[in-house]
């Protein structure tokens, strides 16, 4: 009966695979949550695949010999490859850190948990999952975080709308990354680029509104066309 397969799916592999998909659907669900590209699904297949190499490079050097580590720790390039590519670089402001990091922590815990390291894999995620939503609300609560945001600014006197942003820029202590004028229609257009927290943000909307000046604003690199 040589030609039947064998059966290697174990009780200890289902629950390797099984844990592995929960704590991966952990993490990716408070990143689902918060409207994040890798979510739930992508969480959950990263730390469940990663589980299933370091299973497969076990059982395949217990079955052919040679080093049971050779093929999980290919994974590390090719997680760092799938974490480049969540990276979005644009007009100076870097995006998709979190979730590159995201992306490499969660394969390391496939691996725990294909390594049958249980309790380090669930304290890992337990760790991932209070840092991405404690620190998360630090930062909204205390306006810790800036997003480069782009504005536009009209106004019938170029003078006086040149002035009203730099008093603002400087009454904020923000750096330009890029400022750029055209006429349109009858007015005069300012756009300029800074990294601003929400709270900033508000304070320069505010202060072209009380000079009657009007002003939009949109994350950069988001507009239409750029």
């Amino acid at each position: 009966m040589g030609f039947l397969p064998s059966m290697d799916l174990t009780p200890g592999i289902l629950i390797k695979l099984v844990l592995a998909s929960v704590l991966g659907g952990l993490v990716g669900l408070e990143r689902e949550l918060h409207g994040k590209p890798a979510g739930l699904r992508t969480n959950m297949f990263i730390c469940a695949g990663s589980a299933l190499f370091t299973i497969l490079s076990e059982m395949l050097a217990a079955r052919a010999g040679g080093d049971a580590t050779r093929i999980a720790s290919q994974l590390i390039p090719g997680i760092g490859f799938i974490g480049a590519g969540s990276i979005i670089r644009s007009r100076g402001s870097v995006q998709g850190l979190t979730t590159a990091a995201t992306i490499f922590v969660m394969a390391s815990i496939g691996m725990a948990v294909g390594g049958s390291f249980y309790w380090t894999a669930v304290f890992a995620t337990v760790m991932m999952v209070l840092a991405l939503s404690l620190l998360g609300w630090t930062e909204r609560r205390f306006a810790l975080k800036r997003e480069l945001r782009h504005y536009r600014a009209c106004g019938p006197e170029p003078d006086l709308l040149t002035a009203a942003v730099m008093e603002i820029v400087q009454q904020q202590r923000l750096s330009l990354h890029r400022l750029s004028s055209r006429r349109r229609d009858n007015l005069f257009e300012l756009s300029f680029d800074v990294e601003t927290s929400s709270d900033q943000n508000t304070a320069i909307v505010r202060h072209f509104t009380e000079k009657k000046f009007t002003c939009d604003m949109s994350l950069a690199g988001l507009e239409e066309g750029e």
